[in-house]
């Protein structure tokens, strides 16, 4: 075999790397650590994400063969200065013949609709809405980052986690279990070590704190429940403004797949989020399984490919 193609999902948390032959047989898929992509941080994501391929091209035995297309969904691309950026750090690596680099809400799409219309809604690091239309028109909600978006996402249930601990310390909310678990979390001993280490954290250390936040409500706490009701209110609002923009009418029937780690199958924001979806926003149908966003990336890389003939 002297054709091989590469297909790359890179979320904030994990990424995730198939090795497929020109037909879309998997030969080996390996996870490695996040590699979200961050303006002017090309070359540190590029690090993280050609060193995986290399191991999995290994585990494949493919290592005599240079990849004919590397196709990587990344999430933290969506303008056009951060997809070229990591398009040339991954082309000056020469890990292939053919680089290219979209969304990782691209490459979920692609996975769990192929070239159909449907709507699919990731809530992991962070959070975004993409879809494509009946007429073939692509759009997409959300996905503004942590500073001033990305609702919904492990970011940002953690930064709301602690404004509560940060509230009930101050006798402005009543106490709550979450304080001791974000705490534990954290690895601090009490509130106050809290400002240092919000500080220091970027999106990734925040979104960390969500699994908790989400064992806490499952236990009952009131205010930690409150925190994964607006989570999924939000990623609702995603869905049904973008189901409006695609489809005319927030009634019209329309499938959505739900993707990114927080949003897995059995999961409670899931759970709460399909809840609001069925009640909200009516035609929506969200489709049962998961989404594999490196697959998506392959079935992208061979389309890509037959493109060029």
């Amino acid at each position: 075999m002297t054709e091989i193609i590469v297909g790359v999902d890179a979320g904030g948390s994990k990424t995730h790397v198939i090795v497929a032959s020109s037909t879309g047989e998997v030969l080996a898929a390996v996870t490695g650590p996040g590699a979200a992509m961050a303006p002017g941080d090309a070359a540190h994501c590029a690090d993280i994400i050609v060193p995986l391929i290399d191991q999995a091209l290994a585990m494949a035995e493919q290592t005599q063969y240079r990849p004919r297309i590397v196709f990587a969904g990344v999430a933290g691309t969506g303008r056009e200065e951060e997809q070229m950026a990591l398009q040339r750090a991954l082309v000056e690596r020469e890990i292939a013949e053919e680089v290219v680099v979209e969304t990782d809400a691209a490459v979920a799409l692609a996975d769990a609709f192929g070239e159909g219309a449907g709507i699919v809604l990731l809530s992991g690091t962070g959070s975004i809405a993409f879809g494509r239309g009946p007429t073939g028109v692509y759009a997409r909600c959300g996905g503004w980052g942590l500073v001033f978006g990305d609702e919904g996402s492990g970011a940002w249930i953690g930064r709301r986690a602690l404004s509560v601990v940060a509230a009930a310390e101050d006798g402005r909310e009543p106490e709550t279990a979450l304080a001791g678990a974000i705490l534990t979390a954290a690895q601090v001993n009490e509130a106050a070590q809290l400002i240092p280490w919000a500080i220091a954290a970027g999106k990734e250390t925040l979104a960390a704190l969500a699994p908790s936040v989400m064992a806490v409500a499952m236990q009952g706490d009131l205010r930690a429940n409150a925190i994964i009701d607006m989570a999924a209110e939000e990623l609702m609002l995603h869905v049904r403004a973008l189901g409006k923009r695609l489809f005319v009418d927030e009634r019209a029937e329309f499938s959505v797949a739900l993707a990114g780690g927080l949003l897995a199958k059995g999961s409670l924001l899931r759970k709460r989020v399909e809840q609001r979806i069925k009640r909200a926003v009516p035609g929506a149908a969200v489709k049962a399984g998961d989404v594999n966003g490196a697959q998506g990336a392959v079935t992208m890389a061979m389309q890509n490919l037959a493109l060029r003939g």
